[in-house]
């Protein structure tokens, strides 16, 4: 019975990982418009046993796009609402930063509002930060939402089979 029931959350907390992944994929690629794909394809998911032997999903991304998108930048990031874990408690930067227009492809005023200051003769955009657009929190609560049903279909699939 132990081996089903190891088994059996094994099984669930891919599924359950898999929905987290699926929810912030949709969410990134209905809400970016100037988009590559990248950040999506960043997305990574796996499922272990942790040190106390427990059956853990984990879903997270090593672009760290990902953590300005999720968190925000700056001080408008620090401002904005968002739903941290515990124990997360991100420091922000207080003064504005400018980016050279002629390092970026893409009109920065148009797409985020950036002004676009001259300063010596060379053009920049000047930013306080970015707002925090949540994308992996919202979709790893949706699973967990979903987790208790597919959790408890899984068990009792497994014990059917003893």
């Amino acid at each position: 019975m132990p081996d089903k029931l190891h088994d059996a959350l094994w099984d669930a907390n891919f599924d359950i990982v898999q929905i987290a992944d699926e929810e912030a994929v949709r969410e990134l690629q209905s809400s970016m418009i100037h988009s590559s794909g990248e950040l999506s394809s960043s997305l990574k998911y796996e499922v272990m046993e942790d040190t106390d032997g427990k059956v853990v999903g984990r879903l997270w991304s090593d672009d760290p796009v990902a953590l300005y998108r999720e968190l925000g930048t700056g001080k408008v990031g620090e401002e904005s609402p968002k739903d941290l874990p515990d124990g997360v408690d991100p420091v922000y930067t207080q003064h504005p930063w400018f980016i050279p227009a002629d390092k970026v492809d893409t009109d920065l005023n148009a797409v985020y509002g950036m002004p676009l200051i001259t300063i010596a003769g060379k053009k920049f955009y000047r930013t306080n930060g970015q707002p925090a657009r949540q994308f992996m929190v919202p979709a790893i609560e949706a699973a967990g939402d979903e987790a208790p049903r597919i959790i408890t279909d899984y068990v009792k699939k497994g014990l059917s089979e003893l």
